[in-house]
């Protein structure tokens, strides 16, 4: 089965133009001052209040504005202006100025040109704030002609991208397993918490009497045909339980289940995207299922999840599949294109140093309680490290009309903006 369905919502994130949360101020940190940062007032930010700030100061300063992250280090805003009119405006709002000469115009451009003169198999570009540039990334599949087309395209663009080889080989990181003899919780235990266990017991939808049941988390395994993959978030449509996982799976197999045997169902495909992007709904066939609004932790028990949120660069984020367990990372590109070769080219992902394995695909990406993406695929391993990219979890909400995380039967909308304490948090 190969379903595919178009896909024309993208991550929409909201402007919310409140006041940050002001706490000390705090001197710039060195990679402020190797970078010629201009501040008076930079103030020590959460996220959250990062995130409210950058996207105020970015709705004021218009096309004076070319992108924002968040230095975790520092606990500071970092705002990319084009001119010192611009960088007064940021420092007297208490973010951290940086004149630089490309505006975020220009970056889209640049990643326009690059779709349309060096869509190679093996290659990623995602906007970087941090270098003021197209990050992109060729994996070693890429040599020859094609590592020939995308260095003239490179050349072309100038100072507007940069370019660095992968070690691995980008893929979609989907699992498979031949009747009972799956990998369910047999994955790497690098750099993390390791494999779950996921042997299927007590999991969710429907056991063999027939009685709905409770428990398939975020991160959990999820079994279709001869593939394993991970459930990414339950959500809630128009009042019936769901989840989210990743496109690339639910093409593979209309029905899923909890366990590698097949005798307990979870659910059917009513949604699946991919590629374009890379997203599926799966919706319980018992009504009756209530599965937590969480993620496995493993051993450290589970994550509630109350809402979901827009990545922003500099993110501090989590990543929970049914091979690898629990790791963590940082959120290092937005608006990702990566081309996984056969014709499967993804756009609108997060870029992450957050490593993953196959099986861990459709597993969530959270920060705190927030729900942030998908798990689709990448280069490399928890072993090795390497890139992985998630589909934004908002934009799969968005598409399929599905909400994430309501207490009590309350909506929390479909792009919530915030981390951790506060409401609202958006992409830059």
């Amino acid at each position: 089965m190969n379903k595919r369905t178009g896909f024309a919502a993208g991550a929409c994130a909201i402007a919310i133009a409140g006041a940050a949360i002001l706490l000390p101020s705090a001197h710039a940190s060195s990679e402020h001052e190797q970078r010629g940062d201009r501040r008076t007032e930079s103030r020590v930010l959460t996220p959250d209040a990062a995130a409210r700030l950058g996207t105020a100061l970015t709705a004021t300063l218009g096309n004076g504005a070319a992108g924002w992250y968040y230095s975790a280090d520092a606990k500071q805003l970092v705002v990319n202006v084009l001119d010192a009119r611009g960088a007064r405006s940021v420092e007297a709002g208490g973010g951290v100025a940086r004149i630089v000469p490309n505006s975020t115009a220009a970056l889209k451009n640049a990643a326009q040109t690059l779709k349309a003169t060096a869509s190679v198999p093996g290659t990623a570009w995602s906007v970087d704030p941090r270098t003021n540039t197209v990050s992109v990334l060729a994996d070693s599949t890429v040599t020859g002609d094609r590592m020939a087309t995308l260095n003239r395209a490179v050349d072309d663009l100038g100072g507007l991208v940069t370019m660095k080889r992968s070690a691995g080989v980008f893929r979609p990181f989907d699992g498979h397993h031949r009747g009972g003899q799956g990998m369910a919780g047999q994955g790497s235990d690098a750099q993390g918490t390791g494999g779950q266990d996921q042997g299927g017991q007590d999991q969710g939808g429907q056991d063999q009497s027939g009685q709905a049941v409770g428990g398939v988390s975020g991160g959990d395994a999820i079994f279709g045909g001869a593939v394993r993959c991970s459930l990414g978030f339950n959500v809630d449509v128009a009042g019936a339980p769901a989840f989210l996982t990743a496109g690339h799976c639910g093409n593979e197999a209309d029905t899923w289940f909890a366990d590698q045997n097949g005798t307990q169902q979870l659910g059917t495909v009513a949604v699946s995207t991919f590629p374009v992007a890379d997203f599926s709904l799966v919706t319980y066939d018992d009504a009756a299922t209530q599965p937590p609004s969480a993620v496995d932790l493993g051993d450290a028990g589970t994550q509630e999840i109350t809402r979901a949120v827009d990545a922003s660069v500099g993110l501090q984020v989590t990543r929970s599949g049914s091979t690898t367990g629990v790791h963590e990372g940082t959120v290092t590109g937005l608006d990702a294109t990566v081309n996984y070769g056969n014709g499967d080219i993804v756009n609108g992902l997060i870029q992450t140093d957050v490593c993953a394995e196959p099986g861990d695909s459709g597993g969530a990406l959270f920060a705190a309680d927030a729900a942030v993406g998908l798990t689709s695929g990448g280069s490399g391993d928890c072993t090795s490290g390497g890139e992985t990219f998630f589909q934004p979890v908002t934009a799969a909400l968005a598409a399929t009309g599905a909400t994430i995380g309501a207490p009590d039967g309350a909506d929390p909308g479909a792009s919530d903006t915030a981390v951790g304490d506060e409401p609202d948090m958006t992409d830059n």
